[in-house]
């Protein structure tokens, strides 16, 4: 269908960094753009390609590299690279995970940052952090086994907070309520202890 209708945008505000090469973007750099085809948000490089699109009566469009290849009907000899595990798409992981949803981090004495954060269920005993629901590469996984649990709210100002320990790294979570908490809670509490859990996402 591509290039055949009109795709559906993904919006600027739903990824940190490029959707193909990854990189952040910033205000000066890194300008977002969006792929007429794909409707993927893409930086300045990756949607340098320009495509004759049918349903905007096949005049050229900005679209990016993969998409480029696809219409043009020009296969693309680099193999696709074996993905590093931080290359898992937060869409492709939040549609198929025991939970996903926003949390507040910290980790040691930096800021509370707002992240996305999901449990995928092929790989449950894994929290995977992104700094947006559409964004195609993680900012960090922890693997759950074997960490500490307190669930005591340290801050007056994020009643709903957690923290996981192991050794000397700490890391501190909170949901905006206190049912998102539990929720979170009950799939951390059996993942680090190695046992699968059940599906939290409604």
């Amino acid at each position: 269908e591509l290039g055949k209708r009109a795709p559906r945008w993904i919006r600027d505000n739903e990824v940190t960094m490029c959707m193909k090469c990854k990189e952040p973007f910033n205000a000066l750099t890194r300008r977002r753009h969006h792929c007429r085809a794909c409707g993927h948000v893409v930086c300045w490089k990756c949607s340098d390609y320009k495509a004759h699109l049918e349903y905007d009566g096949n005049k050229l469009n900005k679209v990016c590299k993969d998409c480029y290849h696809v219409i043009i009907g020009c296969t693309d000899s680099e193999e696709k690279k074996r993905k590093g595990i931080l290359e898992i798409e937060s869409a492709e992981v939040s549609g198929n995970s025991v939970i996903c949803s926003f949390l507040q981090y910290m980790e040691k004495s930096k800021p509370w940052q707002k992240a996305w954060c999901v449990i995928p269920k092929q790989e449950a005993l894994v929290l995977y952090m992104y700094g947006a629901p559409q964004d195609v590469k993680a900012l960090a996984t922890i693997p759950l086994l074997g960490y500490t649990v307190d669930d005591a709210p340290k801050s007056a100002d994020l009643p709903h907070s957690f923290k996981l320990t192991q050794s000397k790294s700490v890391h501190s979570f909170a949901a905006d309520n206190e049912e998102l908490k539990q929720k979170w809670l009950k799939v951390i509490l059996l993942a680090v202890k190695g046992e699968t859990p059940e599906c939290q996402n409604e």
